[in-house]
C-alpha cells in the first residue's frame, strides 16, 4: 500500500546563538525521509525564524513509512565554512498509519543535540495519504495497533487472544564500527540514534506481520529492549501478545461492557496462524477496567463447531461470537470439584482439548499481567530461567540466528517448568539481559497458570469447580501426591474444598477478584556478590556458578521479609541480576499481601546451632525483637486474619500435612530419604537457622529493614492492594542514583550493606519530598540496577505518587475517584508547588500549555506508569511512544557533576516525550516506562555519556464527569483535560 508523506516546516523559536558577531543565527532546515532530502530557505539573522515552507512530498511504500523516521535537521548557514549543526528531530510516522489514530502530526518539537541537549523548538506539520493496495505479498503491517499496557486496553474488548509474538533485529553498532577508528562524539551518537530508530521501526513492522498472519490486529503488552553488545553488534528485541481487539462503542466506552451477543464483526475469528495451528483462545474479553463479564448460557441446540475443530476460512461478516474455543484446565490438575455424573466425560474432554491446543503452540506465553475477572483459573507459581552466554562466540554478528537459538532455549526451559507445575500457560512473561564486555546473562520469568476465557459456555459454569471466584486462582494446579517440589499444603480457607500452598509467588498484578485483608507493601531483597576478574569462558563459568546461589538467597530474603510482615503472597515479582567486571548485583522487588484463602503465617522462630560468642540469652533477645516486629507490622498494615469456622461446611477440614516432601522420583521408590525436620517442635513456625556470625548479621539486617513513615505506602503493582478510593492527585517521578565505591577491598557483607543503604535512602528521599501529599501511596515502583563500570553501582527508579481518601480506604467500590488537588510538584520538571484552579462544571480545559525550559517550552502532558489516570477515562489511543536518546558531555563538572547531568537529561527526555504526544493530539502518556538508563562516566577526563530508552501509550483522556461530545472537540484539534491534573 504505497503512500505519500507530506511535511511542512512552519517556524522555529528560541534557537541558540551561532554567530558570535551578531548574536544571531542564519538557520535553515533539512527534511529527509529515506534517500530523499529537501531544504528550506535560509532565514537570516534571527533566533525565531519563520520559514513557512511549501509542502515537501515523499512518495514511498508503506514498508518504508513503518521503518523510516522523518528526520528534521536544523543547521546554521555558513558562507565560507561547513554548516554548523544545531540539532535534530526524529518523528515516527507509524501512528498516522492506523485508521483510528491521528490524521496529522502538528506541533512544536524540541530540537535535540546529543552534545548540548535541547536547543530550541521547531514547528512541523506532517500528513500521510495512503493509496489502496491489495498486494498479497506486501511487507508492511499497517493498521496493527501496538499497546505498551499489560492489560486489555481501556475501551477495547478482546475478541481473541492469539498468543506470543517475538522478534529481534541485529546490526553493527556505529560506536564500534568506524572505519578510521577516530570517534567524533556528535557523528557517532547521531549515527547510533538513527540506526536504533530504523531498527525499532523494522522490528515493529515484522512483529505486526506475524500478528496479521495469526489473524490479529493488535499487540498488547509490547515490550521492546536494546542490547548493546559492543563489538558483537547492537540488538533490538521485542515480545508481546497478539490479539484481535474490538473497540467498544462510544456510548459504553468508559466502564461498561457490551453483551457478547452484540459483538462487532471480526475478520479473524477462526483465522489460523502461519504454522496452521489454532489460535490460543477466543472470547469477548472486556478491558480490565470494566465490571465482570456476565455469564450467559448457550442453547443446548447450538450448532457452533466443537472446540478446536479444524478451522475454515471465514468471511468478514463472521461474528466473533461464533468462536467456541476454550482453555479449561486439564484432568487431575487440582479442580476436583463435585460434578454431575453425566458431566464427567464432557469435562474431561474439554480439559484435554485445552491441553492439546496450548501444547500445539510453540510458546504459550502471555505478556499480560492483569486479566478480566474469572479468566485466571489457577496459578502454579513463578517459573524462571537464566543462561550465561559469550558474545565472542557469535560467528557472524550481523545474523540474528544465534540470539534466536539462545532465547529459544530459555523459553523451552520456561515451558517445561510450567508443564511440571501442571500448567499450560505462562502469564506475566518478561525477558531481559545484562551485558558486561563479552559476557551476557539472559533472563526470563513468568507465572505458570491455567486460563479459562470461555465464559459463555454454561457447561463450565454448571460442572466446573464450584469454589468462589475470590479463591479459585490460589488452588494448586499440580497433583498433590506428585509435587515437583516440597511444599506445605492446606485446605483453602475460603471454600474449604481445594488445596492451597502456604505461600504464593507470582509476577502478575493482584487479580481483581482476589480477597485480601489489610494493605500490601513493597518487599525488596538485595544482594551483592564479588567475583574474580577473568576473561572468556573462565569468567562465564564463574558467573554461572554464582547465579543459582544468588537466586536462592534472594528468594530466602523475600520469604523472610514476607513472614516478618505476616503476609503470605507476593505479586509483581521482578528479579534482576546485573553483571559487572568484579561483582554481581541482585535486586528482587514484589508487593506482599495477605490472601485470605491462604493460611496465616506462623511467625518466625530462631533456632539452630549458636556459636560460642552467642549465648542463649542473645538468641532469646533476637526472638523477642522478631515477635515485636511481626506484631507491629500486623498493626501497621491492618492485617486481621479471618477466624476459621466450620459453620456451613459439610465436612470438617482435615489436618494439614506438614512439609509434604513427595518428589516424583521418591514416590515410586521404597527407600525414601528421611526428611530433615527443622520445625523444632513448633509446626506452624518458619525457622531461621543461626550457624555463624553472618547469619546473625542477616537477621539484624532483616529487623532493621525500614518501613515507610506513617501515612505512606508503597508497592510495585499498578495499585496498592487494600486501597481503593484514589484521588485525582497523581505525581510521576524518575530518579537515578550513581554510587562510586571508594574502597576496592570490600567484603560481600560490606557491599550488601552499601547496596541496601543506597536503595533505602532512595526510598527515604521520596518520602521526604512527597511528605505534603500524605496520605500517599507510591505505586508501580520500578527499580533497575546496573554496574556500568568498575566500582560503580547505578539504581534508577520510576514510580507514581497517588493520594487516597484514608477515611474510606477499606471500602471497595467499583470505580470511585475523589477530586483532591494536592501535588507536591506541578510537573515532574519543576520543584515549585503550584495549585490548579478547579474545572468549571460542564466545561473542560486542556492539559497542554507551554512553559519555558532550557530555551524550550514544555508541553503540559500528564505522564504515568499506570495504565490509567484516576478520575479520567481514555477515549482514544494514539499509538506507542518508543524513543531512544543519547547524551554526552565533555564538561561534566560544569554541568553539576553526574547528578546535574542526569537530572537535566531526564528532564529533557520528559520534555521531548510530552512534545511528541501533544503533536499527535494527546494529553497523557500511560504505561510509561524507562527500560534502559546506561551511564558511562570518566571523571578524570570530565566526560560522561548516558543512554535512555523510554516507552508508553499516547492517549487522549477526559475526566469522568465530562459529557461524551467532548470527543468531538479532540478530533477538531482541541485537547480535553483530566480532572485535577496540571
Amino acid at each position: 500500500m504505497p503512500g505519500k508523506l507530506k511535511a511542512k516546516i512552519v517556524a522555529g523559536r528560541h534557537l541558540p546563538v551561532m554567530d558570535r558577531a551578531s548574536d544571531l543565527t542564519d538557520a535553515f532546515v533539512e527534511v529527509k525521509f529515506g534517500n530523499t532530502t529537501f531544504k528550506t530557505d535560509v532565514y537570516p539573522k534571527s533566533l525565531n525564524p519563520q520559514w513557512n515552507s511549501e509542502w515537501f512530498k515523499f512518495e514511498v511504500d508503506d514498508e518504508d513509512l513503518q521503518d523510516e523516521p522523518l528526520q528534521i535537521t536544523v543547521l546554521d548557514h555558513d558562507t565560507y565554512s561547513a554548516n554548523d549543526a544545531i540539532g535534530k528531530v526524529y518523528i515516527d510516522i507509524d501512528p498516522l498509519l492506523c485508521t483510528e489514530a491521528a490524521s496529522v502530526i502538528s506541533g512544536w518539537f524540541p530540537i535535540y543535540d546529543t552534545i548540548h541537549g535541547i536547543r530550541g523548538e521547531i514547528n512541523v506539520l506532517v500528513k500521510v495519504e495512503l493509496f489502496n493496495d491489495l498486494n498479497r505479498f506486501r511487507q508492511s503491517s499497517c493498521g496493527v495497533k501496538f499497546f505498551c499496557t499489560t492489560s486489555i486496553p481501556r475501551g477495547y474488548r478482546a475478541a481473541m487472544v492469539h498468543g506470543f509474538v517475538e522478534e529481534l533485529v541485529v546490526n553493527e553498532d556505529p560506536e564500534y564500527q568506524w572505519i578510521d577508528r577516530i570517534r567524533t562524539p556528535r557523528a557517532s551518537n547521531e549515527a547510533r540514534q538513527r540506526l536504533i530508530s530504523l531498527m525499532s521501526g523494522e522490528l515493529q513492522r515484522k512483529i505486526g506481520l506475524k500478528v496479521l498472519e495469526m489473524g490479529g490486529n493488535a499487540v498488547v503488552g509490547y515490550l521492546q529492549c536494546f542490547d548493546l553488545e559492543g563489538e558483537s553488534g547492537l540488538v533490538v528485541r521485542a515480545i508481546g501478545t497478539a490479539c484481535t481487539l474490538d473497540k467498544i462503542s462510544s456510548g459504553s466506552f468508559s466502564n461498561t461492557h457490551t453483551h457478547p451477543n452484540t459483538a462487532p464483526p471480526s475478520n479473524a475469528c477462526n483465522s489460523p496462524s502461519k504454522d496452521g495451528k489454532e489460535p490460543v483462545f477466543g472470547e469477548d474479553l472486556p478491558s480490565s477496567s470494566g465490571p465482570p463479564t456476565p455469564f450467559r448460557a448457550l442453547p443446548t441446540s447450538s450448532s457452533s463447531p466443537p472446540p478446536f475443530s479444524p478451522c475454515k476460512p471465514c468471511s468478514r461478516q463472521s461474528s466473533s461470537s461464533d468462536t467456541d474455543l476454550s482453555l479449561t484446565p486439564k484432568t487431575g490438575m487440582g479442580s476436583g470439584g463435585s460434578a454431575g455424573k453425566e458431566a464427567g466425560p464432557l469435562k474431561t474432554l474439554l480439559r484435554q482439548q485445552t491441553q492439546t491446543a496450548l501444547e500445539q503452540r510453540e510458546f504459550p506465553f502471555f505478556t499480560l499481567t492483569s486479566f478480566p475477572p474469572a479468566f485466571l483459573v489457577h496459578v502454579g507459581g513463578v517459573v524462571s530461567a537464566r543462561s550465561v552466554k559469550l558474545l565472542d562466540r557469535i560467528h557472524n554478528p550481523d545474523e540474528p540466528e544465534t540470539r534466536d537459538a539462545w532465547w529459544e532455549e530459555i523459553r523451552q526451559e520456561i515451558k517445561s517448568h510450567a508443564k511440571a507445575l501442571g500448567c499450560h500457560a505462562v502469564i506475566g512473561y518478561s525477558e531481559n539481559t545484562s551485558i558486561c564486555e563479552e559476557v551476557c546473562i539472559l533472563s526470563a520469568s513468568g507465572t505458570a497458570a491455567i486460563l479459562n476465557p470461555r465464559l459463555k459456555v454454561c457447561l463450565l459454569l454448571r460442572f466446573d469447580d464450584p469454589s468462589p471466584p475470590s479463591c479459585g486462582f490460589c488452588h494448586i494446579p499440580y497433583d498433590e501426591l506428585n509435587m515437583p517440589f516440597p511444599a506445605q499444603l492446606t485446605y483453602c480457607y475460603n471454600c474449604r474444598r481445594q488445596k492451597v500452598p502456604d505461600v504464593l509467588f507470582t509476577t502478575i498484578d493482584l487479580p481483581t477478584e482476589a480477597a485480601v485483608t489489610g494493605k500490601g507493601c513493597l518487599i525488596q531483597a538485595r544482594l551483592c556478590r564479588l567475583k574474580k576478574r577473568a576473561q572468556g569462558e573462565v569468567n562465564a563459568t564463574a558467573i554461572s556458578n554464582l547465579l543459582p546461589f544468588m537466586e536462592y538467597e534472594l528468594h530466602t530474603q523475600l520469604m523472610n521479609k514476607l513472614k516478618l510482615r505476616s503476609m503470605n503472597a507476593l505479586f509483581g515479582l521482578h528479579i534482576q541480576i546485573s553483571v559487572g567486571e568484579n561483582m554481581l548485583l541482585g535486586l528482587a522487588s514484589a508487593t506482599g499481601v495477605y490472601l485470605t484463602a491462604l493460611p496465616a503465617p506462623g511467625g518466625i522462630q530462631v533456632a539452630g546451632k549458636t556459636p560460642s560468642e552467642l549465648n542463649e540469652q542473645h538468641v532469646l533477645t533476637i526472638q523477642k525483637r522478631i515477635n515485636d516486629t511481626i506484631a507491629k507490622n500486623k498493626e501497621l498494615y491492618q492485617i486481621t486474619p479471618p477466624e476459621l469456622t466450620e459453620e456451613g461446611v459439610g465436612s470438617p477440614i482435615p489436618e494439614p500435612r506438614h512439609r509434604s516432601r513427595l518428589f516424583r522420583s521418591h514416590s515410586e521408590s521404597s527407600d525414601e530419604v528421611s526428611e530433615l525436620d527443622l520445625s523444632h517442635g513448633k509446626k506452624d513456625a518458619f525457622v531461621l537457622e543461626i550457624d555463624d556470625t553472618d547469619a546473625v548479621e542477616d537477621i539484624h539486617s532483616l529487623l532493621t529493614d525500614a518501613s515507610p513513615p506513617t501515612g505512606f505506602y508503597s508497592c510495585n503493582t499498578e495499585t496498592m492492594p487494600g486501597i481503593y478510593n484514589w484521588t485525582t492527585a497523581v505525581q510521576m517521578f524518575t530518579s537515578v542514583r550513581v554510587l562510586r565505591l571508594s574502597n576496592a577491598n570490600l567484603s560481600n557483607q560490606s557491599l550488601n550493606k552499601i547496596f541496601t543503604d543506597l536503595c533505602e535512602n532512595l526510598l527515604k528521599s521520596f518520602y521526604f519530598k512527597l511528605r505534603s501529599m500524605i496520605p500517599c501511596c507510591l505505586c508501580h515502583l520500578n527499580f533497575n540496577v546496573a554496574v556500568p563500570e568498575e566500582e560503580l553501582i547505578q539504581v534508577s527508579v520510576t514510580a507514581v505518587a497517588m493520594t487516597f481518601d484514608k477515611d474510606q480506604a477499606q471500602e471497595r467500590p467499583a470505580e470511585r475517584f475523589i477530586t483532591k488537588d494536592q501535588l507536591q510538584f506541578s510537573l515532574e520538571l519543576f520543584s515549585s508547588l503550584e495549585h490548579c484552579s478547579p474545572l468549571t462544571e460542564g466545561r473542560s480545559r486542556s492539559l497542554r500549555s507551554s512553559r519555558s525550559f532550557g530555551g524550550s517550552s514544555v508541553t503540559m502532558v500528564k505522564m504515568t506508569p499506570l495504565s490509567f489516570l484516576p478520575g479520567t477515562r481514555i477515549i482514544k489511543y494514539l499509538g506507542i511512544i518508543n524513543m531512544f536518546f543519547i547524551r554526552e558531555t565533555t564538561s561534566l563538572r560544569e554541568e553539576g557533576g553526574v547528578s546535574g547531568f542526569l537530572h537535566s537529561f531526564i528532564a529533557e527526555v520528559f520534555a521531548m516525550v510530552r512534545a511528541h504526544v501533544a503533536a499527535l493530539g494527546g494529553n497523557a502518556v500511560v504505561s510509561y516506562s524507562m527500560k534502559d538508563c546506561v551511564l558511562m562516566e570518566n571523571p578524570n577526563k570530565n566526560q560522561a555519556q548516558c543512554l535512555i530508552n523510554v516507552s508508553g501509550d499516547a492517549v487522549v483522556c477526559v475526566r469522568e464527569t465530562d459529557p461524551e461530545p467532548v470527543a468531538q472537540m479532540v478530533n477538531s484539534g482541541q485537547t480535553c483535560a483530566a480532572d485535577g491534573t496540571s
